[in-house]
C-alpha cells in the first residue's frame, strides 16, 4: 500500500462515522487471530486525563526496563502517532503494511457477509494497534479508550488493571446527559475480578463506578480514598506535588505542566502500585522517572517563549477549566486567545471561562466536518469587552494573534491556542512554530 493509497483508504473509513458496539471488532480480530489476547494490557477510560495517564504509565513501564506499547487517539499530525512502542510512533512503512493486511481480511469478511457493517476508522486502527503490539511482543500495552468504554472498540481485552481517570459531561449524544449515565458507560471497561483504579473523587459518578466494581467483584483502588492524599505547591519551576500512596510518599514535578497533571500522576502512581502486585515490581525510582520524563504534545505545550505561546487541546468544560486555572496561576497575565471547537461542545461555557482570562480573542475553525464556524462560536459566546476577531483560516488566525500580542503597552502578551486537539494538530501540521 502506497502512502497515497493509505491516505485514501483511511479517508474512506472516516465516512462510516461512529458506531459503538463490539460485534464488528470481535469479528475482525477473530479473523486476524485474536491478537488482543497475545499481550498484557492496562485499559484506561475517562473524560479527561486518560491520554496523559496512559503516557505516564507507558513511561513508568519503560523506566522499569519493560517494552511498552501505547495506543491513543486522536493523533495530532500523523496517524502513526496513535501506536507507539517505547515512546516512538509506528514507522509509516510498517503501518501501511499492517493496514494493507487488515484491508485484505476486511474485504474477505465483507464479501462473505460475515460483518453486519463495515468497520469504522477507529475499529480498523484499534485492530492495527493490537496486531502491532502482539507481533512486536511488547511486555505491556497501555490502551486508551476512544469514547465511553462499554461499547468502545478497545473493550475486548482482559487487562491487568482497568483505570477510570475522571468523569465529566462530554459526548452526551452517545454517553448520556448525567454524570451517573456517563460513569456507567466509562465503567463498562471494568471486568470481573480485574482490579480497577478510580481517579474520580466523589459524587454520583464515583458511587456508580463503585457499584459496578462491587457487582463484578473487581477490587477497587480509589486514588484519593482514605489514607491517600495529594498536596500541591507552586514553585518557580512549576507545580511540586506530594502523593501519599500505598508504598508511602511520592514527591514529584511532572514533565507535563498544570495542576491537573498532579491528579493524573497520582492516578498513574496508584495504577503502577497495583501493577507491582499483579504483574512486575515497579519501584519508586522507575515510577518517579516515568512521571518526570513523560512528554505529551498539545497539553499545555510551550512552543515559543517570546512571546509565550501555549498549545492546549482542552476540548470540553472540565479541560478548559484546568487550562484557565493554569493561566491564572502560572501565566498570571491576560492572554491573546485563539479558539476553535467542535459544534457539539458546550461553546457558551467554554468561551465564558476562557474569555475571562483573555485580553483579545481570535475565533477560527479547523478543516474538519464537525468544526464550528467562527460565527457560531461568536453567537454562543457571552459579551466580551476586548477585541474579538473572526478568521476561519487557522494560519491567518495565529498570525493575527501574534500581531495582537505585540500591541500591548508593555511586553508582548502570551498567546494561548486551545479548544480542540484537531486545532492543535492543524497548527502543528502548518509548522507555524
Amino acid at each position: 500500500m502506497t502512502p497515497s493509497e493509505c491516505r485514501d483508504y483511511l479517508g474512506r473509513l472516516e465516512h462510516f462515522g461512529v458506531k459503538l458496539g463490539l460485534e464488528n471488532i470481535q469479528a475482525l480480530l477473530l479473523a486476524l487471530g485474536n491478537p488482543q489476547n497475545m499481550f498484557l494490557s492496562v485499559h484506561v477510560a475517562g473524560t479527561n486525563g486518560k491520554g496523559s495517564v496512559g503516557a505516564m504509565l507507558a513511561g513508568i513501564a519503560r523506566a522499569g526496563g519493560f517494552k511498552a506499547g501505547l495506543y491513543t487517539s486522536p493523533h495530532l499530525v500523523r496517524v502513526e502517532e496513535r501506536v507507539r512502542i517505547d515512546g516512538r510512533p509506528m514507522p509509516p512503512r510498517r503501518f501501511r503494511g499492517r493496514l494493507a493486511r487488515i484491508k485484505a481480511v476486511l474485504d474477505g469478511l465483507m464479501a462473505d457477509g460475515r460483518l453486519a457493517h463495515h468497520p469504522t476508522y477507529f475499529e480498523v486502527l484499534t485492530a492495527l494497534a493490537f496486531l502491532e503490539f502482539a507481533e512486536r511482543q511488547v511486555d505491556i500495552a497501555v490502551l486508551e479508550v476512544g469514547m465511553g468504554g462499554r461499547f468502545d472498540a478497545t473493550n475486548v481485552v482482559r487487562p491487568l488493571v482497568s483505570v477510570v481517570t475522571t468523569i465529566a459531561r462530554d459526548h452526551e449524544k452517545h454517553l448520556g446527559s448525567t454524570l451517573r449515565a456517563i460513569a456507567f458507560e466509562k465503567a463498562g471497561i471494568i471486568k470481573p475480578g480485574v482490579p480497577v483504579v478510580c481517579g474520580v473523587g466523589s459524587g454520583e459518578a464515583l458511587r456508580e463506578i463503585k457499584r459496578i466494581a462491587r457487582e463484578r467483584r473487581a477490587p477497587i483502588v480509589e486514588v484519593f480514598g482514605r489514607g491517600r492524599a495529594l498536596e500541591t505547591r507552586w514553585t518557580r519551576g512549576g507545580h511540586r506535588f506530594t502523593y501519599a500512596g500505598e508504598k508511602g510518599r511520592y514527591l514529584f514535578t511532572p514533565g507535563l505542566a498544570g495542576r491537573h497533571q498532579g491528579v493524573n500522576a497520582a492516578t498513574a502512581i496508584a495504577t503502577a502500585e497495583v501493577l507491582s502486585r499483579s504483574w512486575k515490581p515497579l519501584g519508586k525510582p522507575a515510577i518517579l522517572k516515568g512521571i518526570r520524563e513523560t512528554r505529551w504534545e498539545g497539553r499545555l505545550e510551550t512552543v515559543r517563549t517570546r512571546p509565550l505561546v501555549l498549545l492546549d487541546g482542552a476540548h470540553n468544560v472540565e479541560g478548559v477549566a484546568a487550562l484557565v486555572a493554569h493561566i491564572r496561576e502560572g501565566v498570571r497575565r491576560p492572554v491573546v486567545l485563539v479558539f476553535a471547537a467542535m459544534r457539539d461542545k458546550d461553546l457558551r461555557t467554554m468561551t465564558r471561562l476562557l474569555f475571562s482570562v483573555a485580553s483579545a480573542v481570535v475565533l477560527t475553525r479547523v478543516p474538519y466536518k464537525r468544526s464550528a464556524d467562527p460565527e457560531d462560536i461568536a453567537a454562543a459566546a457571552p459579551p466580551f469587552e476586548g477585541r474579538v476577531l473572526l478568521e476561519p483560516d487557522a494560519r491567518r488566525a495565529v498570525r493575527l494573534a501574534l500581531e495582537l500580542s505585540r500591541q500591548g503597552p508593555r511586553m508582548p502578551a502570551p498567546v494561548v491556542i486551545a479548544g480542540s486537539l484537531f486545532l492543535i494538530g492543524e497548527i502543528k501540521r502548518l509548522r507555524l512554530f
